[in-house]
């Protein structure tokens, strides 16, 4: 089996785990993976994380012409923004998974820090998520305004829409992601409660320790 058959196989198996536990449903949400010789494979428009076909992943070359499979998600400018000014983004998913959405429409949000500091992995997995205003689906103006984070930030929230994560690879992508929906679940929990978070120093001490991305 050749690396990319690998990959593909590997970009449908965690879709569908994703798409069993229900981070996403019917035919919404987009992952990629970049290829060996510095290209895409990237989730068809239209089709669901649960159903998949590694044959039929858009495969993109190194200069982003699209070279087999079925034409690509339309969220295509937003996996780009990532790639371009992430030099070590290997792979994006982008999910609608609930909890982070209904997070994201609490007037309370917090735009520049979007998840509470509630457990360790969500601030080692992503640092600070940046939480961004709603766009059509397919709005070019995404991948502009993660153009605009100037590869600060490896993962975003879209306001009434879903998150969205870059990782060193598919994997990596994927875990933080889930970890991104399972904080944001925790905070709708305890929403309104007063829950008792990492502290300030807690959040020092992580950052410094697994040297975290998180002033920018």
């Amino acid at each position: 089996m050749t690396a990319e058959t690998q990959l593909r196989e590997q970009i449908c198996l965690l879709a569908k785990s994703m798409f069993d536990r229900g981070l996403t449903g019917g035919s919404t949400g987009n992952i990629s993976a970049r290829t060996a010789d510095g290209g895409l494979l990237v989730s068809p428009t239209g089709t669901s994380f649960g159903r998949l076909d590694p044959a039929k992943l858009s495969r993109f070359d190194p200069q982003g012409g699209l070279i087999d499979g079925d034409p690509p998600t339309k969220e295509m400018p937003l996996h780009c923004a990532f790639y371009d000014t992430r030099s070590t983004a290997g792979a994006v998913v982008h999910l609608h998974s609930c909890h982070s959405v209904a997070l994201s429409m609490m007037p309370d949000a917090n735009e520049d820090d979007f998840l509470p500091h509630l457990t360790p992995y969500a601030i080692m997995k992503l640092g600070r998520v940046k939480l961004l205003p709603f766009f059509l689906p397919g709005d070019p103006a995404m991948g502009d305004a993660v153009r605009g984070l100037a590869g600060k930030r490896s993962a975003v929230m879209l306001a009434n829409h879903g998150p969205v994560v870059a990782g060193k690879d598919i994997e990596a992508a994927c875990n933080a992601i889930e970890e991104l929906e399972d904080t944001a679940r925790l905070a709708m929990m305890t929403h309104g409660m007063s829950p008792r978070g990492l502290t300030h120093t807690d959040v020092e001490r992580l950052v410094t320790t697994f040297a975290v991305e998180w002033e920018a």
